[in-house]
């Protein structure tokens, strides 16, 4: 009679009903209780009677009544004979029915058909369970009668809270409910079934296989799915637990080794977040795991740099009846999950500073996504401590897992957080012990991280002693050729530098001496910084032995003084300063100006009168200047040819006389065809005063 029963027919359901209601009634009175006894459908009857007790017609309601009232007499004789007779919670369940059967009468049935979900529940097993449930969500297609789909949801979500935990084919059930949504047109009734997936979602036992179910359907969800997400009702204790599961399946590709394309998982899970954001019904769970949420999802956004979906491990047959969007990739996914969380979490000032900075655009490109993680732990730290300290505690266990992609973006926001005062409490093993493997690491982006880290922990008086014992290691980072070590290494330097033995003091002297005129003109400047600083730091008692390297500076540090970048040439002249006041010698006023030597040529003059006299048998400034009449740089080259046209009258007149001129005139007449007017000028006036050195007669052959 089945067909008969949901038939669109009213004459036909109505004789339908009645005919059922007979054979039920006759059922009851002739019932033998003979073994084995048992309905082969009985979740499927009890569904199919439930909505006919909803029914728009009143005579098929009444009929539909009368045989659910014989129904649960036959059930109730039925699990009397053959339940365990130690099931207490049966023995209850049937105490009470029999109660109820007293009490109500038919029309009970026929009034609040939900009823019938509640006295019947204890009676199912989870095979008779999942019959009512399939059978309840056919009743959802029923769009002639909408109040067959009010009843459809009103049983569905009664039975799904009675039953509890005794489903067995949820993965069934989660099934039919996502291909219905579409059909269901009912405001109530959408909310009834979004509330029935809430049950399913917020039961443990369940969780991971709802979450799993919903997971796999097209990305981006549909308008229902996405309803479904953002509107799930879960009491707050299961709040955390379900958003935790959901973002687990996340981590979870995020520690596997890196594969050829990306799980669909992956993608799906970081949509389903954006829509669980959006929703904002899990609001207190989301603030409980924001570091947990940030952080993934920034690894996400990493895994997916320069991605299509065409690079990800899609399910056969997911797309059958949808074309794939070329916008649609798994980098917006990401990003916009990131972006919703961060203002879910009232994070605006946060993500203010990242639009202004175009951290967004950072955090998407290949070689700047770092640079994009950075940001946002700076923008963290300064606007919001908490949030921030809790990251920073949450990643101390997490650095070293996952691959190569968790660990970069993991250490990026790490190191940024160690400019925090919190991270002195730090043990040693999670800070500088953790940023001298990575000073190791083959990745040269480690090593950046290394130093950025070893540069903000130095400012704590705590970690400095640790991070002192790295000196000789960190030291011979300055011979590295990438800028951003090299500048960090020198800052860490700097901060070490009054700490540091003798032996590795002169060492760095040494090589930062060497990256005086380096083409990098802020790796020229600090390494000027750092000889200084190295040379302000000498013990009195190691002065002589440091005496002759400080005189070697003296002539690159004044001609760098005419350096055509003014903070190279300002450095200069300061660090000029320090070696001059180590040397306990006071400096011409003359060395300070700061136009250009051609300008003044008096002014020369007066300082190499001043060189040649102080420098007079300690170190051959000449040779030195000449060799910088060679430099790349035209500033440079025209204030050593300039020194050297007259330094000569206030040197040592036998030595040059011994030596001759001719190696002097032999470089600047190269220099003669330089295409810079002005050089070639000065140089012709120098090769003439040489000349003329030459020529004159050797003053005491004279006498």
């Amino acid at each position: 009679m089945e067909p008969w029963l949901q038939s669109l027919k009213d004459h036909e359901r109505e004789r339908a009903a009645a005919s059922m209601a007979q054979v039920l009634k006759c059922l009851s009175r002739n019932l033998s209780l003979k073994l084995p006894l048992q309905f082969e459908r009985l979740g499927h009857l009890v569904a199919l009677m439930a909505l006919l007790c909803g029914d728009p017609l009143e005579e098929v309601a009444e009929e539909a009544a009368e045989g659910t009232h014989y129904l649960l007499h036959i059930t109730l004789r039925m699990k009397y004979i053959t339940h365990d007779k130690k099931n207490r919670s049966l023995k209850e369940a049937m105490k009470k029915c029999r109660e109820l059967l007293e009490l109500y009468s038919i029309q009970q049935f026929y009034s609040c058909p939900f009823k019938i979900a509640q006295v019947f529940e204890v009676f199912l097993n989870s095979n008779e369970l999942c019959q009512f449930v399939m059978t309840t969500l056919d009743g959802l297609k029923n769009l002639k009668h909408p109040c067959t789909q009010q009843s459809a949801g009103e049983l569905l979500i009664t039975l799904v809270k009675s039953a509890e935990s005794r489903f067995e084919k949820v993965p069934e059930i989660m099934g039919v409910i996502c291909a219905q949504l579409s059909v269901i047109s009912q405001p109530r009734v959408r909310r009834q079934i979004v509330n029935t997936v809430s049950l399913f979602i917020s039961r443990p036992k369940y969780t991971d296989t709802v979450i799993s179910h919903l997971l796999c359907h097209p990305v981006p969800y549909d308008r229902h799915l996405a309803e479904l997400w953002r509107t799930l009702e879960v009491e707050l204790p299961s709040t955390t637990w379900i958003l935790w599961r959901l973002l687990r399946k996340l981590q979870k590709c995020h520690n596997v080794p890196t594969q050829e394309k990306m799980a669909y998982v992956a993608v799906a899970a970081t949509d389903a977040l954006y829509e669980v954001f959006v929703g904002n019904r899990l609001r207190e769970a989301t603030f409980r795991l924001f570091p947990q949420l940030l952080m993934t999802l920034l690894i996400q956004i990493h895994h997916s740099i320069g991605l299509t979906m065409s690079d990800v491990a899609i399910p056969s047959g997911l797309y059958t009846d949808q074309e794939m969007s070329s916008e649609v990739t798994p980098l917006c996914f990401a990003i916009q999950a990131t972006k919703t969380l961060l203002l879910r979490t009232f994070c605006w000032q946060e993500f203010n500073i990242m639009e202004k900075n175009k951290g967004w655009a950072l955090l998407e490109g290949k070689d700047c996504h770092l640079q994009g993680v950075s940001l946002l732990a700076n923008a963290l730290l300064e606007r919001n401590h908490f949030l921030a300290h809790k990251v920073m505690y949450l990643l101390v266990p997490l650095l070293n897992r996952g691959n190569d992609k968790h660990k970069l973006t993991s250490a990026g926001f790490f190191v940024e957080l160690l400019q925090s005062p919190v991270a002195r409490r730090l043990p040693s093993i999670y800070s500088v012990a953790r940023l001298k493997d990575w000073l190791l690491h083959g990745n040269k982006l480690f090593k950046v991280l290394a130093l950025r880290g070893l540069h903000y922990l130095v400012r704590h008086q705590e970690t400095r002693e640790d991070i002192k014992s790295l000196s000789p290691c960190i030291l011979d980072f300055l011979r590295e050729t990438d800028e951003k070590v090299v500048l960090l290494t020198i800052q860490i330097l700097l901060q070490l530098v009054r700490t540091m033995d003798f032996t590795t003091l002169t060492a760095m002297m040494r090589t930062s001496f060497s990256l005086f005129g380096d083409v990098r003109p802020d790796v020229h400047r600090l390494s000027m910084t750092l000889f200084g600083a190295s040379v302000k730091s000498v013990k009195y008692t190691d002065k002589k032995r440091v005496e002759s390297q400080v005189l070697d500076s003296l002539v690159p540090l004044l001609l760098y003084s005419q350096d055509e970048n003014d903070a190279v040439a300002e450095e200069s002249r300061r660090v000029l300063t320090i070696c001059a006041q180590f040397l306990k010698w006071k400096l011409p006023q003359e060395v300070y100006c700061k136009d250009p030597w051609y300008i003044n040529p008096s002014d020369v003059g007066i300082i190499c009168k001043f060189f040649g006299k102080k420098c007079k048998g300690k170190v051959n400034i000449l040779a030195q200047t000449l060799m910088f009449s060679k430099n790349a740089k035209l500033p440079i080259r025209r204030a050593a040819v300039l020194f050297v046209g007259l330094l000569p009258s206030y040197t040592d007149h036998s030595e040059l006389r011994m030596k001759g001129t001719d190696w002097i005139e032999d470089d600047l007449r190269k220099l003669l065809h330089d295409p810079e007017p002005s050089l070639r000028i000065i140089t012709t006036q120098a090769l003439l005063q040489i000349h003329k050195f030459g020529a004159e007669p050797d003053p005491r052959q004279t006498a």
